[in-house]
């Protein structure tokens, strides 16, 4: 998911720029004004965004503000809400911002304090969920780093026209503890597992479903399995596993088909077809 390389190398020169000037505003405490100035600077110089143009600061949201909006060809992209960078980000400050974005239909929020930065991704359910998919402190970033550079790259105007947090995001809904728990008891994987063990002993006499007793009850910590999330990978596992049976099936029938297409003819089908 790397970004162009002229985008990189703005990218990390602008974090060597700022880090000690962040650095320095932590140390003086500064409040959230001036921590707002830092990081419209930041937004133009790091991120790529035109502050004149693309960067507002007044979006006002049924009577209130969210302190930075960034818009892109007239469109309202994402929301940042803005902490003095002494501030611990806490879960109310989240709560503030995703009832900015959802009143605005706006899916992706940013909290940050200048040094932590916490991206969301909004569902507009009942209630309104939000899930954080990128989280990143700046002043531990390496300017070398070509995972740091991709990382700030997300939220970079450039990756933001490429999609690329929605990329990042997409990758993350399949590559994870509950996805790849689901994927351990698939039918598939508990067949090679069975095949494997009989291969280390001809002894071995298991079936499918102790294996699968196995798995859940002594190799898979129980947070893994259990909850909404865990719920959804093993739909999602089932519906592809589904998906490749029925392939499997088409591939198969017209495969036959084929066969019986290119079966050289005989005198008795020959016969036949006169008949």
């Amino acid at each position: 998911m790397s970004i162009p390389a002229k985008a990189a190398e703005r990218i990390r020169t602008a974090l060597k720029r700022f880090q000690p000037i962040l650095q320095s505003a932590k140390t003086r405490d500064v409040n959230e004004s001036d921590t707002v100035v830092i990081i419209m600077d930041m937004l133009e110089y790091v991120f790529g965004y035109n502050k004149y143009t693309e960067i507002t600061s007044e979006h006002a949201i049924r009577g209130t503000y969210c302190d930075l909006a960034v818009k892109l060809d007239g469109n309202l992209e994402f929301l940042i809400e803005i902490k003095a960078i002494g501030m611990e980000l806490k879960e109310q400050h989240i709560k503030q911002a995703v009832d900015y974005a959802a009143n605005q239909g706006v899916e992706w929020v940013c909290l940050t304090n200048g040094d932590e930065w916490r991206i969301y991704k909004l569902g507009f359910t009942k209630p309104i969920s939000h899930e954080m998919v990128v989280n990143f402190n700046l002043l531990s970033l390496n300017s070398k780093s070509k995972d740091d550079i991709d990382t700030l790259g997300l939220l970079a105007k450039e990756g933001w026209q490429r999609a690329r947090l929605e990329q990042h995001h997409s990758v993350q809904q399949i590559v994870n503890k509950f996805t790849i728990g689901a994927v351990l008891l698939s039918e598939p994987v508990v067949s090679v597992v069975r095949r494997e063990l009989r291969r280390l002993s001809a002894a071995v006499k298991i079936d499918d479903d102790e294996i699968r007793t196995y798995l859940q009850n002594d190799v898979i910590k129980r947070d893994v399995l259990d909850g909404d999330k865990a719920l959804t990978a093993r739909k999602q596992v089932a519906r592809a596993e589904k998906n490749q049976l029925r392939k499997q099936k088409e591939a198969d029938i017209s495969s036959a088909a084929a066969a019986i297409a290119n079966e050289p003819e005989t005198a008795e089908t020959k016969a036949s077809a006169e008949a």
